[in-house]
């Protein structure tokens, strides 16, 4: 045990803190050090001490945290495992670990890696590391032992292992698609991006995850030539097969609830979701069942929600022929949504029309018009 202790030396008084402890079956002072006069502790205490002469700052808390998570995944073990090994240095895996983590924390360029670890807490978990190891070159010679096909693997092994480690329920699964381009010279054709850059080529990405946490379950990349519609059957019967392989002799009573919007729906696309029996959400574009969009929002058959969260909300069920076969169709109604929508076209419409407005005459429009408003409209008829 630790004890303070004050000494009485020429009328002053002095403290020392002992160290005590059992020797020989005896209790004995195993240590003393001293501290001085109770002023000295004062102002230690206070810390009125020498300055420090230089101060080390490091990101240290989420480094850490996804680097122990990592670790619990076991992602370089996954990765090492599928990919070539090199004699001498860090592996694949450890370089995937390192790119995965700054993405997390503070996406920089691999030219800039190094920089980034030294500024971290990392090198001290992981001395390996060094900047002539985590050069750009070093990057992408690792990654080119990477194949498509090499990847996929990994990516699968390493959700398996999570999904049975956190015991992560698959009884929802979310799929929708996505795209963007790019300025690099790849096989990939130009398509509809979603930020309007037509003229380059354009990469898409279609995606499997959970309801609850949004984990990603499952991905396939295709040509931006290629349509939501045609990508969905595709990938939607490897991903079949992915999650019977998970659920082995279970599959018939335990498979999820697949939803999807409507930029996937096609009649072939229905068949096959019919044909893997596979339950589905989806949803109907407002042209394709006009009996419907006619119904008042004042009718009978709407029904308040009582769940928490969905205040507000009406909703009522039906049965509509869809693609080829009787679906149940669930309607609903939200008079906030509607009005902030109803709000946001008014303001598109006066915006478009302010445009029209200023339009000289003669000037061609956005719309493709030429000339500028007719005697009428400026006469405001």
């Amino acid at each position: 045990m630790q004890r303070l202790e004050a000494k009485s030396i020429h009328g002053h008084t002095y403290y020392y803190l002992s160290q005590w402890g059992w020797k020989n079956g005896k209790c004995r002072r195993l240590s003393q050090k001293y501290l001085g006069k109770l002023e000295d502790i004062a102002q230690a205490v206070q810390g009125t001490g020498p300055a420090p002469e230089y101060a080390v700052v490091l990101d240290w808390g989420l480094p850490q945290t996804l680097w122990r998570e990592a670790e619990e995944a076991q992602v370089v073990e996954h990765v090492d495992q599928l990919c070539p090994q090199r004699a001498q240095g860090l592996s694949t895996g450890d370089y995937i670990r390192l790119a995965a983590i700054n993405r997390a924390c503070e996406p920089v360029s691999k030219q800039s890696m190094w920089d980034w670890v030294s500024r971290t807490s990392l090198p001290r978990v992981w001395p390996e590391a060094s900047a002539a190891q985590l050069t750009s070159q070093h990057f992408w010679d690792h990654m080119d032992r990477i194949q498509p096909e090499t990847a996929q693997a990994i990516c699968q092994q390493l959700i398996a292992a999570v999904l049975q480690q956190e015991h992560i329920e698959l009884s929802q699964v979310c799929y929708d698609g996505t795209n963007f381009y790019t300025f690099i010279d790849t096989f990939n054709l130009k398509g509809q991006n979603k930020q309007g850059r037509y003229n380059l080529r354009q990469v898409s990405y279609a995606l499997f995850c959970t309801t609850d946490g949004h984990l990603p379950l499952f991905y396939d990349v295709y040509e931006g030539s290629r349509n939501d519609a045609k990508e969905f059957p595709q990938v939607l019967e490897k991903f079949q097969r992915w999650l019977k392989e998970r659920a082995g002799s279970t599959w018939a009573a335990t498979k999820p609830t697949l939803i999807f919007d409507k930029g996937n729906n096609s009649t072939d696309n229905f068949a096959l979701v019919d044909t893997l029996e596979l339950p589905h959400v989806g949803s109907v574009k407002l042209d394709e069942h006009p009996d419907l969009v006619t119904v008042s929002n004042r009718d009978a058959r709407w029904q308040p929600a009582t769940e928490p969260g969905w205040e507000g909300t009406k909703s009522w069920r039906t049965q509509q022929v869809v693609y080829g076969k009787e679906r149940t169709l669930v309607m609903t109604y939200n008079q906030n949504l509607y009005a902030s929508q109803w709000a946001t076209v008014q303001n598109d419409l006066a915006q478009a029309l302010s445009q029209l407005r200023r339009k000289p005459r003669g000037e061609r429009t956005d719309a493709g018009l030429w000339g500028g408003p007719t005697r009428k409209s400026e006469e405001g008829s």
